[in-house]
């Protein structure tokens, strides 16, 4: 053998750089490719639907093992251009999968970070309404909507008011990946401002609209998470970048805050996928030109990076019988802040609690029997790559039967019409949000 050639193969990437270009379905699905066949060992590359067109929505998965669960290992997920005229998510989340990749055994934070999760990348959520686009424009392009004309950032349930819409295709395709997947926490990035919003983007007045917002129960972690993404951007977190005279203070807004949107994506993930989601807009211009894309690269990487690491907040554990058999679709939540569909295990008997540190007390239900109660302290600071893990067994003896084995899901109804005006997210949160500055900056 030729052992100059076999060093040379050696030094040189398994991947050809990817250029900072935008890349259209078929340069993307070969990259993907490219990636899943030459490191199949952390990756996994599927498709989880296709467009109105018949284009595959594709998804990579990276993690130490990529093509299924793992407990104790929680799910992320990046979903980009869902508008397809919004296009610098889509071509930041290819560059991060080659960063991921690439890095794996040689960054100590990349290669923790891929030991410990599975991270779930879909480039674009809309590839026909990309592929529509023949005149690119920063304000609005023809291939905002799917093939169909149909907004899908307008197209899923919507937990504050009915949403009679005609479900498309890729819609549907996200709401199965997620029933299927125990995903903990999201993103979805859209381009023309420059913000991280978090939900609601839909409210009540018992979720705080009467205040001009609508929070929910879960808003310190919001908050947190939001000023965790901006406050690493060096043009987000100043909040006032774009001329269209919106300050946005520190880079964050809460949704409904800003404008309110019905049958929105993060709002979905939130209550009924069990996952928390927000929604990052990455740029001014919706669809900039190419040469700009390395600005923005340079701009969200650190972002990028780190979001992803707060996956890993809070508790998870699994829940037992007494013969430490799992329990699935038990109902775990924390007191004082219960979801209006309540979070329940998987399949697994596993949850997953994200909480910033602090004491709390984790209501455990089974039905037929008093509700059990554990407390847990959350650290300051989160070990290594890990929630703190807490399993919790359940005394009740004799068998468990009247835990229902089918779909626990809530109905996909206005869950929030019928509530009271008066809410616990309506409360002023200025407390909240400087213990999240302080937490962010003092961690």
């Amino acid at each position: 053998m030729d052992f100059a050639r076999l060093w040379l193969g050696l030094l040189l990437p398994l991947v050809a750089a990817l250029d900072f270009n935008y890349h259209h379905q078929e340069a993307m699905e070969e990259f993907l490719k490219s990636v899943a066949q030459n490191y199949s060992s952390i990756t996994h590359l599927h498709s989880i639907g296709k467009s109105v067109k018949g284009r595959n929505l594709w998804v990579l998965v990276v993690g130490r093992f990529p093509k299924e669960h793992r407990i104790g290992v929680p799910e992320f997920k990046y979903v980009a251009n869902m508008h397809g005229d919004e296009t610098v998510g889509r071509e930041l989340l290819l560059h991060l999968i080659e960063y991921l990749v690439t890095n794996d055994g040689k960054d100590p934070e990349i290669t923790n970070l891929i030991n410990s999760t599975r991270i779930h990348i879909m480039p674009s959520m809309n590839p026909d309404g990309f592929e529509a686009v023949r005149k690119p424009d920063c304000f609005y392009s023809n291939g905002r909507e799917n093939y169909n004309q149909y907004d899908l950032n307008r197209n899923f349930p919507d937990a504050f008011e009915f949403n009679n819409v005609s479900r498309q295709p890729e819609t549907e395709a996200v709401m199965k990946w997620l029933k299927k997947e125990t995903f903990v926490l999201s993103a979805n990035l859209h381009g023309g401002a420059l913000v991280a919003s978090y939900p609601f983007d839909n409210g009540v007045p018992a979720t705080g609209t009467l205040h001009s917002r609508s929070l929910t129960p879960d808003d310190d972690v919001f908050q947190y998470l939001a000023h965790i993404y901006a406050s690493r951007n060096p043009n987000m977190k100043k909040g006032d970048q774009c001329k269209n005279n919106v300050n946005f203070p520190n880079g964050v807004t809460n949704g409904y805050s800003w404008y309110p949107l019905l049958g929105g994506m993060q709002d979905y993930n939130y209550i009924w996928a069990q996952c928390f989601e927000i929604t990052l807009e990455l740029s001014c211009c919706k669809y900039p030109r190419e040469e700009k894309l390395p600005l923005f690269w340079n701009d969200n990487k650190a972002s990028l990076i780190e979001y992803i690491k707060q996956v890993h907040l809070g508790v998870k554990g699994q829940v037992f019988d007494h013969n430490r058999i799992p329990l699935p679709n038990v109902i775990v939540e924390v007191q004082d802040r219960s979801h209006i569909c309540p979070y329940r295990t998987n399949r697994f008997g596993e949850y997953y609690l994200l909480l910033l540190p602090g004491s709390y007390v984790i209501n455990v239900t089974v039905p037929g029997h008093e509700p059990h109660l554990t407390t847990v302290v959350i650290p300051e600071k989160s070990q290594n790559f890990s929630a703190l893990k807490k399993d919790i067994l359940l005394p009740f003896q004799g068998q468990l039967d009247s835990i229902p084995v089918s779909d626990p899901s809530c109905p996909m109804s206005p869950l929030y019409r019928n509530l009271p005006s008066h809410s616990a997210a309506t409360k002023p949160s200025l407390f909240l949000l400087l213990v999240t500055v302080l937490h962010i900056f003092f961690k």
